[in-house]
């Protein structure tokens, strides 16, 4: 991460569903399956100095099934995939990840 003269980071979240997600991760990453949440690094500061740390995608269908699984409301898996998200842009990985 860059050095920022104003400290700003922006991060885009997205929501939507299994065919998307589905579709996003067999062409980013060639699974050929939904999941539950994509990131993708940007990584660039704009002309207003911004730092663009980027994109996190997820999945609305699947955080429901498992905030069912896990006893969570929907609002609270959706923002602890939200951070998930956030931990890979910030380089954090599963281990046996392909990065």
């Amino acid at each position: 991460m860059p050095i920022l003269d104003n400290n700003k980071i922006y991060i885009s979240i997205s929501i939507t569903g299994d065919k998307k997600i589905k579709s996003l991760n067999k062409k980013y990453r060639n699974k050929d399956y939904s999941t539950d949440v994509l990131s993708f690094n940007i990584d660039t500061v704009n002309e207003d100095g911004v730092y663009y740390l980027g994109d996190i995608i997820i999945n609305k269908e699947q955080a429901a099934r498992q905030a069912k699984d896990f006893g969570n409301s929907i609002e609270e898996e959706i923002s602890d995939l939200a951070g998930h998200g956030v931990l890979h842009l910030l380089g954090v990985h599963h281990d046996g990840d392909d990065h």
